[in-house]
């Protein structure tokens, strides 16, 4: 079974997240996510995340640091989700490659549709938010 490499950005700034939507006609189309995509050969996991993420919101973002990696497993195919945290250096994010975007509390991610991939990552991320405030 194939494996696809995707980066993803926990993209951060006063306190919330960026996730955006997808859109109609894709893979887990109408779900939310956090924002990025498919390494293509040659690129590191850093750069295809800078390249997604000008591509999709229009930004351009501080250097990548990893924070989780999770494999999900679908009928068809391996994704492997390498999760970075980063913030915009330059840029104001438009849903250039999504139906659209929203900033959101750690707290509040719960209320949105992730792909079962994606809800490792939000309870860790509202277990740190929970460790930050106290």
């Amino acid at each position: 079974m194939r494996v696809i490499e995707v980066a993803a950005g926990l993209i951060h700034g006063n306190g919330r997240y960026l996730i955006a939507r997808r859109k109609p006609g894709v893979h887990l189309a109408g779900f939310w996510e956090f924002p990025g995509g498919k390494r293509e050969t040659g690129e590191s996991l850093a750069e295809c995340l800078q390249r997604e993420l000008l591509e999709e919101l229009n930004i351009h973002i501080d250097l990548p640091i990893p924070y989780q990696i999770v494999r999900h497993g679908y009928p068809d195919k391996i994704v492997e989700l390498h999760f970075f945290r980063c913030a915009i250096e330059q840029g104001e994010p438009v849903p250039l490659g999504c139906e659209e975007i929203r900033w959101v509390f750690p707290e509040e991610l719960t209320q949105f549709r992730f792909p079962p991939a994606d809800h490792a990552i939000i309870q860790a991320l509202q277990r740190d938010a929970l460790g930050a405030s106290r």
